[in-house]
């Protein structure tokens, strides 16, 4: 525990010192993003463009995440166990891609439709059922939409008539 607390500080101290505008804390085991992370960051949370977070135990992430970190162009949270994002998610007015695959989403985080910005949405190996694809066909950004292994209920229109590539198992 001490190891991966450090190993935290570490990564976020670089960032800061550093200058980075990447964070990755990825295999921290983070359960939740750690407050002290936003107190060190705060002088320098619009440098970070990217942040990786993926491969963690993360069972939530707060609005507080959301509304500070506004300047993020990617954000890669895949291989956590969300089972839903906050609605402050859609206040992500520079995201273009968000990695959500190998997580517990239930039901596709409709919030993610608010971002007008955003090109590319993972959300792989959930357990979504249904898709709200009237609000995805009006992001004027998207391009791609990844659902595969998800248990998806009903049907699909043709692939063609989307203004996006829908990625779904056969």
């Amino acid at each position: 525990m001490a190891q991966d607390v450090a190993n935290v500080a570490r990564r976020v101290n670089e960032a800061v010192e550093e200058g980075k505008d990447h964070l990755d804390l990825s295999h921290c085991k983070l359960i939740s993003f750690p407050d002290g992370v936003f107190k060190v960051l705060r002088t320098v949370t619009e440098n970070i463009q990217s942040m990786t977070l993926a491969d963690n135990e993360l069972k939530a992430l707060t609005n507080k995440f959301f509304s500070t970190f506004v300047q993020l162009r990617e954000l890669d949270l895949q291989g956590n166990v969300l089972s839903k994002l906050p609605d402050a998610v859609g206040g992500m007015e520079h995201l273009t891609s968000i990695d959500l695959s190998r997580n517990k989403l239930k039901s596709f985080p409709e919030s993610l439709t608010e971002i007008r910005t955003l090109e590319s949405i993972n959300l792989e190996s959930n357990e979504i059922t249904d898709v709200p694809l009237e609000k995805l066909s009006l992001m004027p950004a998207l391009k791609t939409v990844n659902l595969r292994s998800n248990p998806l209920q009903g049907q699909f229109p043709d692939a063609s008539n989307l203004s996006f590539e829908l990625l779904i198992d056969p």
